[in-house]
């Protein structure tokens, strides 16, 4: 293994030999963390099963949080990118595809849990940033997609779009957790119950 401190001590190759190995870390733990899924571990013992030093992982991502929320977000973009959501499907559908996904590396599912419950207490800087920053955006677009589907009549025109927005995403992030707890829970059956209890799908 090379020496993590080339990093620092080549100034003119040194930021893209950096973000190099800040990656093939970051492709190493999310390995890991696809496996088991955030374990209250430290900072040390991952290192460790990733296979770099503590200091390693201290220099490129600064704590153990820091690290989970950028191995969720880097996992969650593969996976949109291996299998992208259309633009006009409606929102519970777009929910239920990113829960399909997600089922497919329980571990991410786990994590995402475990910053989210982290962002509630005090203290968590990181978690707390990852999980307000992520509900927003995912609240603001859910909101365009019902407000598209409503001006093409295929979901209730009577509803207030930010506030489905907001119900789908605790329907499917409880859904998610209950799954986690019990793998017989019908994710895909509940969210079509929703999609009816909205009009999804509806003509006119």
């Amino acid at each position: 293994m090379a020496d993590d401190r080339d990093d620092v001590q080549h100034p003119r190759g040194g930021y893209a030999k950096g973000v190099a190995r800040r990656q093939e870390i970051l492709d190493a733990a999310i390995e890991v963390f696809a496996q088991r899924g955030a374990g209250r571990t430290s900072l040390r013992a991952i290192a460790q099963e990733v296979g770099v030093t503590h200091a390693a992982l201290t220099h490129h991502f600064g704590s153990l949080e820091q690290l989970l929320v950028q191995v969720y977000r880097e996992s969650a973009r593969r996976l949109e990118r291996e299998a992208p959501t259309p633009g006009d499907v409606p929102p519970t559908e777009v929910m239920r595809l990113a829960a399909q996904r997600n089922r497919a590396v329980p571990g991410m599912v786990q994590l995402y849990s475990t910053l989210v419950a982290s962002a509630l207490e005090s203290g968590h800087d990181a978690a707390t940033a990852f999980a307000t920053g992520r509900f927003a955006t995912v609240r603001a677009g859910l909101a365009d997609r019902v407000r598209a589907q409503q001006g093409a009549g295929t979901i209730r025109a009577d509803l207030d779009a930010d506030l489905v927005a907001a119900l789908v995403i605790a329907a499917s992030d409880g859904l998610q957790t209950q799954w986690l707890l019990d793998p017989q829970v019908d994710m895909d059956g509940a969210l079509a119950l929703l999609a009816g209890l909205l009009g999804e799908g509806r003509s006119g």
